[in-house]
């Protein structure tokens, strides 16, 4: 019921807040003297922000941005656009900043990013650089060599297989089936030239006629007498390397511009620490002597197994020719597999790879892990499929006293070429 007997508000409380009314409309505020009522919306002013006291109201006249005070002044402080936390006129989040979190910038992120690793790549690859070359036996000096040919166009590296057992326990040798023989021999020799036209692998058979010329001594250095005709891997048997690389200049007329040597153990511990070299083999064969025995197909070889593979001699026809050839095959799979990008770019798979040749390749006193790097990308692009790489042995025109003897025309043909830097034109017959 309603206080007044008439049912009607008196007018002068018609706007009291609170006490209920008769109306089907909500009561108005009561108005007060103190507070001066916000003009509704629609009437010069924004509503209040959701949440927002009607206390809020009761906040006295404050200076307004204009300098004046109370009474006819409307002051605005940012409240009544609902933007409390910046975002409006005069607005901030109370630090000096605008209220916006500035946009992130992705050229500069991107740019110290990009420096951060090239930074991390160089160390990388500095310090990989200078442990190899630490690891490297640099035991041959090529400055003793007496009377060398003048240098051409490219780079011709002498490779030798030696069957050098240093290091080698009782248990390995039987392993390998290299025997004990004291000192060491050439098992093997190539000469890689690499140019502007592909890279070319030319085997030197073992078994090779040559003359050995007069040479300095690399131990007493002093002068030796030619000693005539021979094998060609008689020259390493009687005085080493130096031996080796002038005895092949003399009889070619090539200058050697690096030697590189691995025995036995190292060539094994290489094939084992990148787990194996896949092989596709033509035929079959077995050698008592070597321990090779292998059937036709796709196959891993294990270090022991590639060691009888590139020395298996007795089991073919051609005897060394034929060996010569699979040596090739061999040696240019091992670098393609080793310069693959899996292994390069896999730090588990190149730095054992690499410690395990490391330890036991012989090297010239100017050969560094950049010519050696050469050496591996001439022999894997021999036999990349589309390039220009060539393998051949050299060209024999017979035998003399069962020896090989080499065909001197061609040779003489192979070897302008190769100083030329020219494409090589020869092949050889057998």
């Amino acid at each position: 019921m309603n206080e007044w007997r008439d049912g009607h508000a008196r007018d002068d409380d018609r706007n009291r807040y609170g006490r209920g009314s008769g109306s089907a409309q909500p009561e108005g505020a009561r108005a007060m003297r103190q507070v001066r009522r916000q003009p509704a919306a629609g009437h010069g002013e924004p509503p209040l922000p959701p949440g927002m006291s009607p206390r809020r109201q009761a906040v006295p006249p404050q200076p307004g941005y204009d300098g004046g005070h109370g009474g006819g002044g409307r002051y605005d402080d940012g409240y009544n656009t609902g933007q409390v936390y910046g975002g409006g006129r005069g607005g901030g989040d109370g630090y000096g900043n605008d209220g916006y979190r500035p946009r992130p910038n992705w050229g500069r992120r991107i740019k110290v990013t990009l420096t951060t690793l090239v930074v991390v790549v160089l160390a990388v690859s500095i310090g990989t650089y200078f442990w190899a070359d630490s690891k490297m036996r640099k035991e041959v000096d090529l400055s003793k060599v007496i009377d060398r040919p003048e240098e051409g166009d490219g780079t011709n590296y002498l490779i030798v297989g030696s069957d050098s057992r240093e290091g080698m326990s009782a248990q390995q040798k039987k392993d390998l089936h290299t025997g004990s023989a004291e000192g060491k021999r050439t098992d093997s020799m190539m000469i890689l030239h690499t140019g502007s036209n592909g890279p070319t692998l030319i085997s030197l058979p073992r078994d090779s006629n040559i003359t050995i010329p007069q040479f300095r001594g690399s131990e007493s250095g002093k002068m030796q007498p030619a000693m005539g005709a021979n094998k060609l891997n008689a020259a390493y048997s009687i005085d080493g390397p130096q031996l080796l690389v002038r005895t092949v200049e003399y009889n070619t007329g090539l200058h050697i511009d690096h030697y590189a040597e691995i025995g036995f153990a190292g060539f094994a511990n290489i094939v084992d620490a990148i787990g194996g070299v896949d092989m596709k083999l033509d035929k079959g064969f077995k050698d008592k002597w070597s321990g090779a025995d292998f059937k036709a197909g796709e196959q891993t070889l294990n270090g022991q197994q590639a060691l009888a593979y590139v020395r298996t001699r007795h089991a073919f026809a051609g005897s060394d020719l034929d060996r010569t050839k699979n040596q090739q095959k061999f040696l240019s799979t091992l670098a393609h597999q080793v310069a693959s990008p899996g292994t390069l770019l896999n730090p588990f798979e190149l730095y054992p790879a690499m410690g395990a040749g490391l330890d036991t390749l012989i090297v010239d006193k100017d050969m560094g892990p950049y010519s050696l790097a050469k050496m591996f990308f001439g022999l894997k692009d021999v036999t990349s499929k589309g390039g220009d790489g060539k393998s051949m042995n050299m060209p024999v025109s017979g035998s003399v006293g069962g020896n090989l003897a080499w065909d001197m025309p061609k040779v003489k043909q192979l070897v302008n070429e190769l100083k030329n830097d020219d494409p090589v034109t020869v092949t050889a017959d057998q």
